[in-house]
């Protein structure tokens, strides 16, 4: 039968003490305590761990072979419990977070590196994926933590607002439409448009808007990257609608920004598995996270029926 830690633990202070008076003085506990305790680890193993020699104790050869191991276990018991610590306190483990590109190249990389300077020993595994994986990977619980833009189905993910952004127009240096402060589907007629598509989150607000200005919406140059839109841009192929996301990776580039309106609203939305709860480590990065889009400067409010709506089926 197998020893306990409790039972482990006197044989070890009897091997190191040399008797049981020193080690129940090591203990804290009485004489009686120690030895009986040692009796149980006896029968327990079925052999005698001790023989006696006057008034000391001698360990035998099957104490001594076992010695070494004991002093193993408590080593790797003392590793356990410094890990559980660790984990508890969210100071060691890896997280596993799953994002779409426009997040990845904008806020996640702050909320990241403020993350990891307090927590220097916790990995972090980064998803740079579509909307539709970073979904999966979270109803798969292959990631802590997920976030993305559009509207969210699907009953394994538990749903909570990241924020939300207006749509803005990127600009190259000296195009005539900078001269105006704002821009709207009427000013961006007949100018070649680089956006998402409208099977995206994306095309489908810009689509909206321009339907409801009674205006056609001709996408010149339809791709859903917000890094290729801004390149697009600076080679002179047009101008880019992007959402707050993607203004934000351009921010401190050449390229200029325009706010879009009517003001149109595209919403960032935080995933959790649903049927686990969140670990300290997804917590804290989610704190992170929500910290740097407050301070980056294109997070808006929405209406407070906005925000209580239910985010319709589908991606």
């Amino acid at each position: 039968m197998l020893l306990s830690v409790r039972e482990l633990e006197i044989f070890r202070h009897v091997m190191e003490a040399g008797g049981i008076t020193a080690a129940a003085l090591q203990l804290g506990i009485t004489q009686p305590a120690v030895s009986k305790m040692l009796q149980q680890a006896e029968d327990r193993l079925g052999f005698r761990l001790f023989t006696r020699q006057g008034r000391r104790l001698r360990p035998t050869t099957e104490a001594q072979a076992l010695f070494p191991e004991a002093l193993n276990a408590f080593a790797a018991l003392e590793v356990v419990q410094r890990l559980a610590g660790d984990l508890r306190d969210g100071r060691s483990g890896t997280l596993n977070v799953a994002v779409i590109p426009s997040l990845a190249n904008s806020v996640v990389p702050l909320a990241v590196q403020r993350f990891r300077a307090s927590r220097p020993d916790v990995g972090v595994i980064l998803h740079t994926v579509t909307a539709g994986e970073v979904v999966r990977l979270i109803a798969d619980q292959q990631a802590d933590l997920g976030a993305l833009i559009g509207p969210v189905g699907g009953a394994d993910v538990r749903l909570g607002e990241l924020c939300a952004t207006e749509l803005g127009c990127l600009l190259p240096p000296g195009h005539p439409l900078l001269a105006k402060p704002v821009l709207g589907p009427a000013d961006l007629a007949g100018h070649p448009l680089i956006s998402a598509g409208g099977r995206w989150p994306l095309g489908a607000l810009l689509t909206a808007a321009f339907a409801d200005a009674n205006i056609p919406l001709k996408i010149a140059i339809e791709v859903p990257q917000a890094t290729v839109s801004g390149a697009l841009v600076r080679a002179g192929a047009g101008i880019a609608v992007l959402d707050g996301f993607g203004l934000m990776g351009a921010r401190g580039s050449d390229l200029l920004i325009r706010p879009f309106r009517p003001r149109v609203l595209s919403v960032a939305r935080l995933l959790q598995p649903r049927y686990r709860q969140p670990s300290r480590l997804a917590l804290a990065f989610r704190d992170e996270l929500l910290t740097a889009v407050a301070e980056s400067g294109f997070a808006v409010t929405r209406p407070p029926a906005a925000r209580s709506a239910r985010p319709r089926a589908g991606l």
